[in-house]
Order: C-alpha cells, then sequence, then structure tokens
C-alpha cells in the first residue's frame, strides 16, 4: 500500500471538512480522524493508535477496530456511488450493517495500521464493501487482523444523517 504524501487531501477532507465522526470526521479533534484515499479499485488508509486507543496494554480496543473499519468502508462505499453515478460530490452514505471479524489481537506498539476496503457489489444506491485491517506483529510479520463486511446506503432527504457532510 502507498502512503500519500501529508499534504494530499483525504476523500473525508475534501468533501467533508466540516463532518465530526467519531471515526472519520475531519472537525472531530478527539476523533480518530482517518484519512481515506482511493488507490487503484480500493480506497486505502493508514492510521496509528494511540495508547489510550487499547483494550489492553499494546492491544487496540474491539470497538475502536469496529469503528475504524465501519468508517473507511463507508467512505469507500460513497466515493464508489459518486463515481458510478457521474456525481461532482458523494453522497451521503450510512452504515445499513456491518460485520467485524476480529482474527487476532492488533498491536498498538509495532507501527501504523493499513486499512483496505474494496466494493464486491452494488446497486445505484448502495454498496456492499469488504474491508481489512492489518498490523505488523511483533515479530516484524504483517498480518491481516480483522475484517469486514458491510452494507452502506445513501440516505435522501429528511434522513437525519442526510446533511451531515456539508
Amino acid at each position: 500500500m502507498e502512503t500519500p504524501s501529508p499534504d494530499t487531501q483525504s476523500l473525508q477532507e475534501k468533501f467533508a471538512p466540516k463532518n465530526a465522526c467519531f471515526g472519520c470526521g475531519p472537525a472531530n479533534a478527539k476523533g480518530l480522524r482517518i484519512r481515506s484515499f482511493v488507490q487503484g479499485d480500493a480506497v486505502v488508509c493508514t492510521w496509528t493508535p494511540e495508547k489510550h486507543h487499547e483494550a489492553f496494554d499494546g492491544m487496540l480496543n474491539g470497538g475502536i477496530v469496529g469503528a475504524l473499519l465501519d468508517c473507511h468502508s463507508n467512505w469507500a462505499a460513497t466515493n464508489h456511488l459518486m463515481q458510478k453515478n457521474g456525481l461532482s460530490a458523494p453522497p451521503c452514505t450510512v452504515t445499513a450493517e456491518f460485520h467485524v471479524k476480529l482474527k487476532r489481537p492488533t498491536p498498538t506498539t509495532t507501527g501504523p495500521l493499513s486499512l483496505i476496503a474494496k466494493v464486491v457489489e452494488s446497486t445505484d444506491d448502495s454498496a456492499t464493501i469488504e474491508a481489512t485491517l492489518e498490523a505488523t506483529m511483533p515479530d516484524g510479520q504483517k498480518k491481516i487482523t480483522s475484517t469486514c463486511r458491510g452494507v452502506f446506503v445513501a440516505v435522501k432527504e429528511g434522513h437525519p444523517a442526510f446533511h451531515r457532510w456539508g
């Protein structure tokens, strides 16, 4: 996975700079503030955990794992729907369902984590995403620690989340 330069705008920074979502909102100073980038047919993210994200010493909290995969997958879905439908800005999408598999503990002290999300199915207003979270293990090997499959749908005017990115 290629790491974008720090001055490259993420999908979140470009399309939702005022978003306050805990996982992906650039405007949430206490959030995770993930930065998702299109890379070929995938959306990628590199994110570095901190001590306060741990469940126990040196290992990432499972809820944080879920938030990372959920928000990153949502951005993969909305980017796909924007491209598919020829839109100039992504539609506001929300999570309809997602399932996370915690395959092994995710270390917090061995460097940045990598998220990769890909569209596996879509309609005009929804996308099914499969995503992985990869970490460097204490022995130096990179391993997938968690996976996610989720369905994300574009919402219409009247939905409480409709204007959240504006």
